[in-house]
């Protein structure tokens, strides 16, 4: 099953709110925070430019103000996009100035995650991973473990999002083995992660400059393919104005 995938940073974002939807500026313009709202506003950007990008729309202003990304009672995002008929799976993450989004024009359980290395102590391995999970730790040498770590955490934070609870479920619930294989030509590795319920998603992961990518979803996954990302300043000639509300119809998407 395919899966595209494309990264954003905050530098990648516009100055202008152009392509935000009414509904997306207030909301927007709801968070107190700097941070929040810079981070809000390059998860939306990233989403949208991979959605469009994946339908093969232009990413101009006007196309992705017609794409509405909102949050769902349970706080995973939805996607409301002009006339599609089609199924659609997706899911967004940010860390670090970065975001990342996994998108599928098939409606599937996705999940993606982006996280950093850094040092974590030995607390957060007993609190938040599994005995097996535990004892992999141990065999990788002190100066690879802040990577290993952070892939088992992301891949962990990829399968709940694919589950549709996040963090909500306890980390322990998902048990992360990183699959043997040498790296696909694009960097990604395979893993596996069993969930409570006997429940298995496949999938990917890869380290980027210090930054762990990892995908996973049911059915399983071919190697993430990049999503080329077009200029979105180019003008539009022929793209019709379907902005209306009514015509706009949620896509099946995930965190």
């Amino acid at each position: 099953m395919r899966v595209y995938w494309l990264t954003q940073a905050a530098k990648d974002v516009p100055l202008t709110n152009d392509w935000l939807c009414a509904e997306e500026i207030s909301c927007w313009n709801g968070f107190r925070f700097a941070k929040r709202r810079a981070d809000w506003r390059l998860g939306r950007w990233t989403a949208k430019v991979a959605i469009a990008t994946c339908l093969r729309w232009p990413t101009y202003p006007r196309v992705l103000a017609q794409i509405e990304i909102r949050a769902t009672p349970s706080g995973a995002p939805e996607a409301l996009l002009p006339g599609l008929t089609t199924p659609l799976a997706f899911s967004i993450s940010h860390r670090a100035g970065a975001a990342m989004c996994a998108v599928s024009p098939i409606r599937m359980k996705l999940g993606c995650d982006l996280e950093i290395v850094e040092p974590r102590g030995d607390a957060f391995v007993t609190d938040y991973f599994t005995p097996e999970e535990q004892c992999l730790v141990t065999r990788v040498p002190r100066a690879d473990r802040p990577a290993f770590l952070g892939l088992l955490w992301s891949a962990k934070e990829s399968a709940l999002k694919a589950i549709g609870q996040g963090l909500r479920l306890d980390t322990r619930s998902v048990a992360v083995t990183p699959l043997d294989g040498q790296p696909d030509v694009s960097g990604w590795s395979p893993l596996r992660v069993r969930c409570a319920g006997n429940q298995v998603f496949y999938g990917w992961w890869r380290n980027t400059h210090g930054f762990l990518h990892t995908v996973v979803s049911d059915p399983d996954p071919e190697c993430p393919i990049a999503l080329p990302v077009s200029d979105y300043r180019r003008d539009l000639i022929d793209f019709p104005d379907t902005s209306s509300r009514n015509e706009r119809v949620p896509a099946k998407i995930a965190s």
